[in-house]
């Protein structure tokens, strides 16, 4: 069975495009069950910034106009560079005005969500 290039370059950014929104959606599950700012914010930063990539190669593999290739590129160079560089400053921004991380303490069969510096929370 003979497949032109057409076909395996659709079949190859289908199977991009499919990783980058698995992605997605996984950096949204992530917002929605962690228990704090910072490990929701690594979920997102890390999810964010691999997904978009994913989701630029599928998108680059269909252009048929190399002018569009070319942005696409840009888009994909910038967008690796700028995410990692936000989640980091908005991370610093968080400890700088005094957000605390949590950790979980276990007490026998409950697990306990408190601040790093040991008061307790009524966060869930």
């Amino acid at each position: 069975m003979i497949f032109d290039t057409i076909t395996i370059f659709s079949f190859f950014s289908a199977i991009f495009l499919f990783i980058g929104s698995f992605l997605c959606i996984s950096g949204g599950v992530g917002i929605l069950r962690f228990p704090d700012f910072y490990t929701r914010m690594h979920a997102v930063g890390v999810t964010d910034t691999l997904a978009a990539a994913m989701i630029l190669i599928g998108l680059i593999l269909q252009s048929p106009n190399s002018f569009v290739l070319l942005k696409l590129l840009i888009i994909l160079v910038v967008t690796l560079f700028i995410n990692p560089s936000a989640s980091h400053a908005l991370g610093k921004t968080a400890i700088h005005n005094g957000l605390k991380p949590m950790v979980i303490k276990h007490d026998h069969d409950k697990v306990i969500l408190a601040e790093k510096e040991g008061e307790s929370s009524n966060r869930s």
